[in-house]
């Protein structure tokens, strides 16, 4: 008999799956962020600065104020513990699931090597790459000199170079090491990477099964859709790999009222290990590209919460704002604030705020401590509340009395 899980009880498995609710501590060091890396899997890197980039934003929302000089020693750096590869999206990747995404770098292989392909064309402009970097060890495209580096009109404008490099970053013939004002640096990756890591390829299969297992641990609870876009996978072989978890009693089959599709149930499965929380205490701000909200049909199931980034919409056309953050209090997400660090004025610019229907009444009065703490963390030394949203009056009262 499949168990039935309210949908209550699902937000807080899902919540608790991604490290909110636990007991915080005052000054986060590297064992509390790498232990949060571990739960997560994945950093999607994104490069809007108006606030702070997106991968540093997760733990924030889970940890609170921490050293982001202790998240680069983490993400990035021939020593780190993670490496930058196309997981989810562009991503941050703990070492150890390199082996895990040939299967994606030999789908870029095919789609850079088929006629007309960009690698087959610039083959000797590759092997020139790859030259410079076996001899001068890693480096930015910008440090590397040729008549072929010359901006062209697509791409972003990128150089032969640029473009070769990302390609060749695609299908793995070199790793990004680390940015550089968020530059990548690209090396061999042999240069970066354990032996181990490079020796044995992981067959397809093992690989997905692997990954949708992950995947299952770091959401808690998750359809078959859910499970397949935390890495972007086909639905086919998640939809293998899910029988033989279920069959290995990993994954336990699960009914979620609500979770529908068209007139039928959604099939749904529990991680075994997932914790059943009776409630979650936490207040938070959450990156447009966090797991909790990044599967935009997940989070209306979860949280009835519709959310768009409108980074892409014109101004004229924007409802929320250009970067508005949704805002995580206990097990719901509750309304969505527009954040701008003006780093000139040391102000944290709250451009627009909205409340969703529901929202506790006290959603100001528990936000603002968030937004006070998110100045600090940034180096800037006030607030404002400058925008437009029926809940910047009340976040704007809050502000005025503290």
């Amino acid at each position: 008999m499949v168990d039935r899980v309210s949908p209550a009880l699902a937000r807080r498995i899902a919540l608790a799956a991604q490290g909110f609710g636990r007991a915080t501590v005052a000054a986060p060091g590297t064992r509390q962020l790498a232990a949060l890396v571990d739960r997560l899997g994945v950093l999607q890197i994104d490069s809007v600065n108006v606030f702070e980039r997106s991968h540093y934003l997760p733990a924030f929302s889970r940890l609170g104020a921490y050293d982001r000089d202790r998240l680069d020693r983490i993400t990035t750096g021939r020593r780190g513990r993670m490496v930058e590869s196309w997981a989810h999206q562009a991503a941050f990747i703990p070492r150890e699931l390199w082996p895990l995404f040939e299967f994606r770098r030999e789908e870029f292989r095919r789609k850079g090597s088929q006629w007309g392909g960009w690698l087959v064309e610039n083959r000797p402009l590759g092997d020139w790459l790859r030259a410079e970097l076996a001899a001068n060890g890693p480096m930015r495209a910008s440090e590397i000199e040729h008549d072929a580096n010359e901006r062209r009109g697509s791409w972003w404008g990128w150089s032969d170079v640029k473009r070769t490099l990302e390609w060749m970053f695609l299908v793995g013939e070199v790793v990004c090491v680390e940015r550089v004002r968020f530059e990548r640096v690209y090396a061999l990756p042999d240069q970066a990477l354990a032996p181990e890591l490079l020796e044995a390829p992981v067959p397809e299969a093992d690989a997905v099964r692997e990954l949708v297992r992950r995947a299952s641990m770091a959401l808690g609870i998750a359809t078959e859709a859910d499970l397949a876009d935390y890495w972007r996978m086909k639905r086919a072989p998640v939809r293998a790999a899910i029988r033989d978890l279920e069959e290995a009693g990993e994954l336990l089959p699960v009914e979620v009222p609500g979770w529908t599709t068209g007139s039928r149930a959604t099939p749904a499965w529990l991680h075994r290990d997932a914790r059943r929380p009776r409630r979650i205490d936490a207040t938070a701000v959450l990156s447009p590209f966090d797991p909790v909200v990044w599967f935009r049909p997940r989070t209306e199931r979860l949280f009835d919460f519709h959310y768009r980034i409108e980074i892409y919409t014109p101004e004229p056309e924007r409802k929320f704002g250009y970067y508005s953050l949704p805002v995580l209090i206990d097990d719901d997400v509750v309304g969505r604030v527009d954040l701008k660090s003006d780093r000139k004025a040391k102000v944290l610019r709250v451009q627009s705020a909205w409340i969703e229907h529901g929202a506790p009444d006290e959603t100001a009065a528990r936000l603002l401590p968030v937004l006070a703490e998110a100045a600090r963390w940034q180096g800037l030394d006030d607030i404002e509340v400058v925008g437009r949203g029926d809940l910047a009056p009340a976040l704007r009262a809050e502000l005025a009395a503290a």
